[in-house]
């Protein structure tokens, strides 16, 4: 009895209008290796492998540093789709600027140069 009016561009903008058709219009239900093909998911598993491939991303995760981390998050959020301006592009130049000159980007630039762990990582 509804139609999928608010999520409807954000699922175009996922898997193409063509696709968003097919399943708006069908109903229709798709797995996880579906919805991975879409480009919905990055990576599925199966079960048995799920809590080792899970140990595996928050890991690496952790190798990086969390305020890098926060910004980068943010700053996809501003680049969107991509689209070039003046605005983005300043955008960009602030936030490199910003993080480069902050503590912990002045302790990874330290790491990196000196070819040790950084101070995020010695805890782990």
């Amino acid at each position: 009895g509804l139609a999928p009016a608010v999520i409807s561009p954000y699922v175009v903008k996922a898997i193409g209008e063509r696709a968003t058709r097919r399943y708006a219009l069908t109903a229709e239900r798709f797995d996880g290796t579906r919805a991975r093909e879409l480009g919905l998911l990055a990576e599925t598993y199966p079960a048995s492998e799920l809590d080792a491939a899970l140990e595996q991303w928050v890991d690496n995760l952790l190798l990086n540093s969390p305020q890098a981390l926060k910004a980068c998050k943010d700053l996809l959020l501003e680049v969107g789709d991509g689209d070039f301006s003046a605005d983005l592009r300043q955008t960009t130049e602030q936030a490199i600027a910003r993080l480069r000159t902050s503590p912990e980007g002045q302790e990874g630039l330290s790491a990196f140069l000196e070819k040790r762990t950084p101070a995020w990582q010695e805890n782990k």
